[in-house]
């Protein structure tokens, strides 16, 4: 098939997501469905067009991923930050830890699979989707008490970096002959190195773009976001070469970039909340593309009761052990905290990691994600105002 046809495709493709999106909205169905519907409608196999290829795959999900979270950074509010941090940073390292412990221990007795393979899907799954809570929230217009809201979007858009690393170190392991022998040490030592050259980067990037453009005054406006989308490219693989993570690397960035840049502030909001969508609708399109709506039915009832046990024990045990330290936060916070824990296209592009890397069984895991991902986005994506409102929590 031509590139031009591709692009053709592909083009024809977001046209048709975004304007089924208006109507889904109204219907409160999130766009991740829309978009992934029309992906696995016209792919594999329909009207003559099949798309395999997972490396392909990975690449585009992995980079719109980058961009998703950037501009998560730049729309995110250091007052936010301040209100949120202690819960959300909380939820977002410990609660993801805990998550994937608890799964994977209810996986290993539910499903014949060894404990490393269940740790494995078990972080895959373990963080919550930044654009599946921003979008719901915003689409609801729900504003929550105790900071509720603020809470879950803290933590939505700052969890991903430690599921990424584990399931990155468990794919490594798994492909490893001699990686099952890396000491726990060792492990926290990759996980810390990650973490702190990803945010060295990404500050010492965001303070370099803030300093330039705030002393530089560039005549054409429209040339602030093309330089701060260099930044970010610089970002995303600087970050790689040091060997930093990519994730931490451009939301810290994109938090400088959002809260201390005094110039084009209308112009970068409308110019990248574009990109996001861009970046959000070609990847659900793509990872739909993959999808090959026959290998669905094989996993169906296999995955039903582990996403039904991750929604209703793993992740409610995981946050209320993340909430023992903070005893003025009351039990309605709690429980619709524990209750709403969102996953979106996000685990579909972590389980594409161990794919591309060969691990046995990973594409039946890529098609157990996917059933996992739609459970969580009706039973927990549609609780989320009933149950706002039944716990008292909406803001009048």
């Amino acid at each position: 098939m031509s590139f031009n046809l591709i692009m053709l495709g592909i083009a024809s493709l977001i046209a048709i997501g975004i304007l089924l999106h208006h109507p889904s909205k109204t219907l409160g169905i999130p766009s991740l469905l829309i978009f992934m519907a029309v992906g696995l409608v016209f792919g594999n196999g329909e009207f003559d067009f099949v798309y395999d290829n997972l490396q392909m795959t990975s690449l585009i999900g992995g980079m719109a991923l980058n961009v998703i979270v950037f501009v998560g950074g730049l729309n995110t509010s250091t007052k936010s930050i301040k209100l949120a941090w202690k819960e959300g940073g909380t939820l977002s390292s410990f609660g993801v830890l805990f998550t994937t412990l608890i799964f994977a221990v209810i996986l290993y007795y539910l499903l014949n699979l060894n404990f490393l393979t269940c740790l494995l899907f078990a972080a895959v799954v373990s963080s919550t989707d930044a654009a599946a809570v921003f979008s719901i929230l915003e689409s609801k217009k729900l504003k929550l008490k105790e900071n509720t809201d603020t809470v879950l979007e803290f933590e939505s858009a700052t969890n991903d970096p430690v599921a990424l690393l584990m399931v990155i170190l468990l794919t490594d392991i798994l492909v490893s002959s001699s990686g099952i022998a890396l000491s726990v040490s060792s492990i926290a030592m990759l996980l810390a190195q990650q973490i702190l050259l990803g945010g060295l980067v990404g500050y010492i990037l965001g303070k370099l773009c803030v300093m330039a453009l705030n002393h530089i005054k560039l005549n054409e406006v429209g040339l602030i976001p093309v330089f701060i989308l260099t930044c970010f490219i610089i970002a995303v693989y600087g970050t790689e070469l040091v060997g930093g993570n990519i994730l931490v690397a451009v939301y810290i960035a994109g938090v400088i970039i959002g809260n201390q840049l005094l110039r084009g502030g209308e112009v970068n909001k409308h110019f990248y909340n574009g990109l996001a969508w861009l970046a959000q609708s070609l990847m659900f399109i793509i990872i739909g593309l993959q999808i090959f709506p026959q290998n669905l039915v094989s996993v169906f009832w296999v995955s039903l009761l582990p996403a039904l046990l991750l929604i209703f024990v793993a992740r409610p045990l995981a946050v209320q052990l993340c909430y023992l330290p903070f005893v003025k936060a009351s039990w309605k916070k709690r429980l619709f905290i524990s209750s709403i824990g969102l996953k979106g296209a996000t685990p579909i592009v972590f389980a594409l990691i161990p794919a591309t890397a060969g691990v046995e069984g990973s594409i039946e895991m890529i098609h157990m994600v996917f059933f996992v991902v739609l459970f969580s986005v009706f039973i927990q994506g549609g609780a989320i105002e009933p149950l706002a409102k039944k716990l008292g929590l909406v803001k009048q």
